[in-house]
């Protein structure tokens, strides 16, 4: 689209910033990328990584590598490996290719034992089998077996086996028709374990299979080395290369997609990628099809096919060509019903068999799919409305970015910088959106025996939803308030910018505090769950004092105090907190 030019380069340097870190030291972590601005590119997608407002810029903890970075890095290897082992660059490559591109790795094994080395990789100091001159000038080719001038003639690097170069043509053309296997080619002669170099092979492949080799050789360096992995994104051809030790593997491509280093799905941070995993299968595979026809329906008595009754009486008819008709209670024929069992809606023979136990597991069954199905469509539904209403935000920031911003400062003669803060606030609540959406795939698989850990889950998870809601309802209703005819003053805009910016602080410490306490596995509940026990209770009494001291003692020259909780800077003569209604005791 035209316009995602213009949105990757309003992108501000909170871009470059972890959103969440499990503390300060992972922020730190940084990648050697030569081109610091490498990250800072991508359509308005680069938005599902918001970041926070900070005065310190962290280091990424992965490395965008293009097509020709790779080259690059490429290039570096093989000079170390000629320069060392004074090869030449078709040896080098070819014993990097074998080596998984280390070039220390190659060094080691060289010196260690050379001819071991030679022998793997096809590198022949002595041909077991000489070419023979049929004729002045001539030579037999040995897989057309015809007659041509020495000079049509081509060996590899490490054997003298001549063949045409038409005969050679089509040896790489078929090779490279089958794939990256053609980047350990051997002499065709049966026997022969001599490597065939890739000048060799450029030289004779036609240019759509120099251009396939070529590009075999790029992959074979990314796929060869565990820490650099390909951008899953279509159409993308980076590559990420991940230098960070956190357990925090979130990486945005320069193309704009966000995902996850370790199992290439999207960003889903807190929750584990083995969860992610088993939430992904779960909703895209039939098992809940099944738990909807066992809750929903009965086979029918004769031919078993599911039957769903959704109105009318008990009266059932299967479809042809299986026509039985039957009653829906007792699932006994309808011949053998009537007014004295119980009519078109009830069945007496049905309610004396219930009493006997006779349908006891068959009803047990059905609720038990019911109830499960109930329970995944109520965490399901959230989870995909929260989706929803991310890549609505997403929408936003765009429509924002294009016309809104720009209207804003025209109407109060304000610097580009003078509005981020709507830009940040719309970038939290993305975030956010995010994360609250794959937290329902956490509290899905929640044990439900585990009903402590449940309700400080629920706690957490309310009080952040809560925030959220309050900074989305601000972000999308006040802007408009200040684009019309009729803006208010700039007094008012100022308010407005105060309020938003605190919003959208406010609602950072509830995340941060949300994915910290996931990603630790809720280890907190005994203390921190509301109306866990009676000594939570007093524990709580009596931190109170405790926090009514830490408040006193963060208060600002004019007796303003800071809220303990969410840090909100509020009048001297307030009890509770403006922004986030905890009490200052």
């Amino acid at each position: 689209m035209d316009s995602d030019g213009d949105l990757q380069n309003s992108r501000s340097e909170t871009s470059e910033k972890a959103f969440y870190c499990n503390d300060e030291d992972d922020c730190k972590v940084g990648s050697e990328a030569e081109d610091d601005d490498q990250h800072d590119v991508g359509d308005y997608d680069a938005f599902d990584e918001a970041e926070p407002i900070s005065a310190r810029k962290a280091q990424l903890p992965f490395t965008v590598l293009a097509e020709q970075d790779i080259k690059q890095r490429q290039e570096a290897a093989v000079e170390s490996v000629m320069s060392v082992l004074l090869l030449s660059k078709t040896q080098a490559e070819i014993l990097l290719r074998n080596f998984d591109w280390c070039a220390n790795q190659v060094h080691e094994k060289w010196f260690a034992n050379e001819l071991s080395v030679r022998d793997r990789v096809g590198f022949l100091e002595n041909p077991t089998i000489k070419p023979q001159v049929a004729r002045l000038g001539e030579m037999e080719c040995r897989i057309c077996l015809e007659y041509h001038p020495i000079k049509m003639m081509q060996a590899t690097a490490c054997c003298d086996h001549l063949f045409c170069l038409s005969c050679w043509g089509g040896y790489a053309h078929t090779s490279i028709s089958e794939g990256p296997g053609c980047l350990s080619l051997r002499c065709p002669i049966p026997g022969c374990n001599a490597a065939v170099g890739d000048n060799l092979i450029l030289s004779v492949a036609s240019q759509e299979d120099k251009k396939k080799y070529r590009r075999y050789i790029l992959r074979s360096f990314v796929e060869a080395n565990k820490m650099v992995k390909w951008c899953p994104a279509p159409r993308c051809e980076n590559a990420i290369e991940f230098t960070s030790e956190s357990g925090v593997h979130d990486v945005a491509c320069a193309c704009g997609h966000n995902f996850c280093w370790n199992c290439l799905e999207e960003v889903h941070r807190p929750v584990e990628c083995t969860t992610v995993a088993k939430w992904l299968l779960k909703a895209s595979a039939e098992s809940e099809n099944v738990n909807w026809i066992l809750a929903n329906s009965k086979p029918c008595p004769t031919c078993k096919r599911p039957i769903e009754k959704n109105s009318g009486c008990m009266h059932m008819t299967c479809t042809p060509p299986c026509k039985f008709e039957f009653c829906w209670l007792c699932l006994g024929p309808w011949s053998e019903h009537g007014g004295e069992t119980g009519g078109y809606n009830t069945c007496n023979r049905y309610e004396a068999e219930k009493k006997d136990g006779k349908h006891r597991e068959d009803e047990k069954r059905r609720r038990m799919a019911k109830k499960s199905l109930q329970r995944y469509t109520h965490y399901y539904e959230r989870w995909a409305s929260n989706e929803k209403s991310r890549t609505k935000a997403l929408s936003d920031l765009k429509d924002l970015q294009a016309l809104q911003l720009e209207k804003l400062i025209d109407i109060y003669s304000l610097p580009a910088s003078q509005v981020e803060f709507i830009r940040d606030a719309w970038l939290q609540i993305i975030e956010c959106r995010r994360v609250l959406k794959w937290t329902y795939a956490y509290g899905y698989y929640l044990p439900e025996e585990d009903d402590a850990k449940k309700k400080f889950f629920e706690y957490l998870q309310g009080q952040a939803e809560a925030e959220l809601e309050r900074l989305h309802d601000c972000a999308e209703n006040g802007v408009e308030a200040y684009l019309g005819a009729n803006a208010p003053t700039e007094t008012a805009f100022n308010e407005f910018r105060l309020t938003l910016a605190r919003l959208t602080a406010v609602t950072r410490t509830y995340f941060k505090n949300l994915v910290k306490a996931l990603e630790n596995g809720l280890t907190d509940v005994e203390s921190s769950a509301p109306e866990a026990s009676s000594k939570a209770k007093k524990r709580r009494k009596k931190g109170k004092s405790s926090r009514g001291d830490y408040s006193s003692r963060l208060m600002d020259e004019d007796g303003n105090w800071y809220c303990w909780h969410c840090t909100f800077a509020n009048t001297g003569t307030s009890t509770t907190c403006s922004m986030c209604h905890h009490e200052n005791s």
